[in-house]
């Protein structure tokens, strides 16, 4: 089979494409003052967590025509979200609720430089009082919908 290509799938017999559905979904949600370069960095950070937890996300390594072998890459489409404040902390104690694997990034993140000094800053600060900035979110499709009630898809 060659590559997803938009969240389609070709098949080697056919140039049809067939529609490929996920029973889950993998979700960022961010706050929508973040600068650009923030944005970026947030989700970055925020998915980096899935694969390690959720191997099954995870699909096979690429290869080019010359042979020349690549990481594999998630084997769906990462959706990114926004919202305020609030909307975060909301989908935050909905995806708690859940049980869903989520990741958060905060505010005080932005100031530590390694992964020891962002675990701290986590740690020191009570889940009701995280100034959240990112969270990603897995799941079932539908329990993810749900989290994110609220948010919208990222401009």
């Amino acid at each position: 089979m060659n590559a997803p290509t938009s969240g389609l799938l070709r098949s080697e017999t056919s140039e049809t494409p067939e529609p490929v559905r996920f029973d889950t979904k993998i979700a960022v949600l961010l706050r929508a003052d973040l600068a650009p370069w923030q944005r970026l960095n947030v989700t970055a950070f925020l998915v980096s967590g899935l694969g390690a937890t959720s191997p099954e996300v995870v699909g096979e390594p690429y290869e080019d025509a010359d042979g020349t072998r690549y990481l594999p890459m998630f084997r769906q489409p990462v959706l990114v979200f926004e919202g305020e404040k609030e909307t975060l902390r909301a989908a935050h104690e909905r995806a708690l609720g859940r049980s869903l694997p989520c990741a958060v990034f905060t505010a005080d993140l932005f100031a530590t430089g390694n992964d020891r000094d962002n675990r701290a800053a986590v740690r020191a600060v009570p889940t009701a009082g995280l100034d959240l900035v990112g969270l990603a979110v897995y799941g079932p499709r539908n329990g993810v919908d749900k989290v994110l009630k609220g948010a919208r898809m990222h401009p």
